[in-house]
């Protein structure tokens, strides 16, 4: 990063700029990212995962996340929309692209976004988390009597982990969101039914896709050879992500390494994610999944554990790096909103973004910055995101690898397009929304060829009236970037992905727990507001966990130190709930508990801190003397 008092500029060559003046422009209750996907042709958001996500380009309709506050069956006659209602005042809506701008100017409705896709966060443990080889002393706890929900890549409910004594399995509901329905065969057709909302192979009921599994037609599967199982239910789980999630949170003992999960003796609801409306990505590490999807597996799992009466332990292991990380989307006051609907934690991974370049911060005074940006060949299209407080007016240029400039760019209510380097560059001032002060400026760059020529871009930030002066940048998160492209001065603070900066969810990063040492790649905090993120930290280096197919095997990342601590949830509410020492004892006092009883790791100097939070997950002294 150069910083520099002189406001000159580099030589002023824009091949082609546009200015478009939107009608959806004026509507400030529509994101900034939609607005901008509405304000485009259809085939230039094709060339974008980032705003074309939640478009359905057959039916010319967007899925959109709305917070409302009234009767929307008005909306659903009138404009022909399809309504899933969530928890806590929240929907999902399948709008045709038309009636977005009216829609969203109704009174009902408080606030609209657009889906964002999802990412993985993967790259002796137990003992360091204090839960001992055998159930959690002195006090025996296994997660009897509780729910661990792993909402994830799917899993192999035939492997050994999940399964009882008896060889019955350990899961109570599997909802796969990939698959279509499947029509009942065989002996399934007297056996369960066939009738609509009975049989076997049925979405959720009020959901609509997928197909979800219960107890007996899993354990009716489980009795067959494994051809004619896969006939029954063909539950895959093609990365082993899930499963060695659900292992590390849930799974029993392995006898060969005498390991086991955290959770043992807990029931299992699993949520494989996944899109009806776009094809599996081919980029490794990410998935089909988008935002919404998420939010309809957590409404799921709530509302089980609601109707089983059982409290509930919610794993996430994946998110995104889009937003102002600051627990403001919509995604994140869903999140936060629905603890007060149920006996529920829910647990999150930081991601996988602390060593990945992807990430710049400064304060802006007087003086101009210049971030430079490398990027290399073959990398495709991608966004850039700058985030300010609305108080302070910058204006910036973007300079391209040969030297040409879009020129001074200052915010108004307009979307501008420029054209340098083979790459169309727009570039949208959004404004603050009713729940932050934060300014985006989102820019998106699609290389004419579908792929960049090498180079070094450079981004140079002007203020001209400062107030607070704050700015941060991000690039994607995931495999967007995976080549080696990213900022040659980057950050890690502030690299926790979403929905890991929801206030009330257990945010968790990775240590290796044969150093003591935090791992370089686990995103750090604190949110963009000063809340404290990571709040704990668990093993996710080098961690032994089950794998399809019925084995094991070793894996790191954030994704395997999440279910630690949700393993470590369900024996609290277990202690607390269950076993009557603590009605109370679920969502933000789980937190505290878990604070309390946090381990300090050596080489830091204060608690809590960005990297580590208040210290390592350590469940033993989480618990009461006993």
């Amino acid at each position: 990063m150069i910083v520099t008092c002189a406001y000159t500029f580099t030589e002023y060559s824009i091949l082609e700029k546009v200015n478009y003046m939107p009608d959806n422009m004026q509507d400030q209750k529509i994101e900034n990212q939609l607005n901008l996907a509405l304000s485009v042709s259809e085939s230039v958001r094709a060339q974008s995962s980032e705003l074309n996500s939640g478009y359905d380009t057959e039916d010319k309709t967007w899925e959109v996340v709305v917070r409302f506050n009234g009767d929307l069956e008005k909306l659903r006659e009138q404009y022909n929309i399809q309504i899933t209602y969530l928890l806590a005042g929240y929907a999902i809506l399948q709008v045709p692209e038309q009636y977005i701008n009216t829609i969203a100017r109704t009174p009902v409705i408080e606030y609209m976004e657009k889906p964002k896709p999802l990412y993985f966060s993967s790259e002796a443990a137990r003992n360091n988390s204090c839960f001992n080889l055998k159930p959690v002393l002195p006090y025996d706890l296994t997660g009897e009597g509780t729910i661990v929900a792993v909402i994830d890549s799917g899993v192999d409910y035939a492997h050994p982990a999940f399964r009882n004594p008896d060889g019955t399995t350990r899961i109570l509901y599997m909802w796969d969101q990939s698959e279509g329905r499947i029509e009942p065969i065989d002996k399934l057709e007297t056996e369960f039914g066939d009738e609509p909302g009975k049989g076997f192979g049925e979405p959720p009921k009020g959901y609509g896709f997928g197909v979800e599994y219960n107890t007996e037609i899993l354990n009716y599967a489980l009795t067959l050879p494994p051809l004619e199982r896969r006939r029954i239910v063909p539950e895959t789980d093609a990365s082993g992500h899930g499963t060695h999630v659900l292992g590390i949170a849930a799974g029993n003992i392995d006898p060969v390494n005498d390991t086991a999960g955290c959770a043992p003796e807990s029931d299992i609801i699993v949520v494989k994610l996944g899109s009806r409306r776009t094809a599996p990505s081919s980029l490794s590490g990410t998935t089909d999944a988008l935002t919404t999807d998420l939010m309809l597996a957590i409404n799921y799992v709530i509302e089980k554990a609601i109707s089983l009466e059982k409290p509930v332990a919610i794993n996430l292991s994946f998110g995104n790096s889009y937003g102002d990380h600051n627990g403001t989307s919509l995604l994140e006051t869903y999140i936060n909103d629905v603890y007060g609907v149920w006996k529920l934690a829910i647990v999150a991974g930081t991601g996988n973004e602390g060593s990945a370049d992807r990430h710049v911060s400064g304060v802006l005074s007087d003086k101009t910055e210049t971030v430079d940006l490398l990027v290399y060949g073959f990398t495709q299209s991608f966004d850039i995101q700058i985030w300010k407080d609305y108080s302070d007016d910058i204006a910036f240029e973007i300079i391209s690898p040969d030297e040409k400039s879009t020129g001074l760019i200052t915010g108004n209510s307009t979307i501008s397009k420029y054209y340098l380097y083979n790459t169309d560059i727009y570039v949208y001032f959004g404004e603050p929304k009713p729940y932050s002060t934060a300014q985006e400026i989102y820019i998106e760059l699609l290389p004419s060829g579908g792929f960049f020529d090498e180079g070094l871009w450079k981004i140079r930030l002007i203020p001209l009236a400062i107030r607070n002066g704050r700015y941060y940048m991000w690039l994607p998160a995931g495999r967007t970037l995976d080549n080696g492209s990213g900022f040659l001065e980057s950050v890690s603070d502030v690299t926790l992905t979403i929905p890991s900066t929801a206030a009330r969810v257990i945010s968790v990063g990775a240590y290796n727990s044969d150093t003591d040492q935090i791992a370089f790649f686990s995103g750090r905090g604190y949110t963009t507001g000063g809340m404290v993120k990571p709040e704990i930290v668990a093993p996710g280096v080098n961690i032994y966990s089950a794998a399809p197919g019925g084995g094991y095997t070793i894996k790191s990342g954030t994704s395997m130190a999440a279910p630690f601590v949700t393993g470590a949830a369900s024996c609290l509410m277990q202690w607390g709930i269950v076993m009557g020492n603590d009605p109370y004892l679920y969502g933000d006092k789980i937190k505290a508990y878990l604070i309390k009883g946090a381990r300090r790791l050596p080489g830091f100097t204060s608690w809590p801190n960005r990297a580590a939070g208040w210290g390592a997950l350590c469940l033993r002294n989480s618990l009461p003397e006993k």
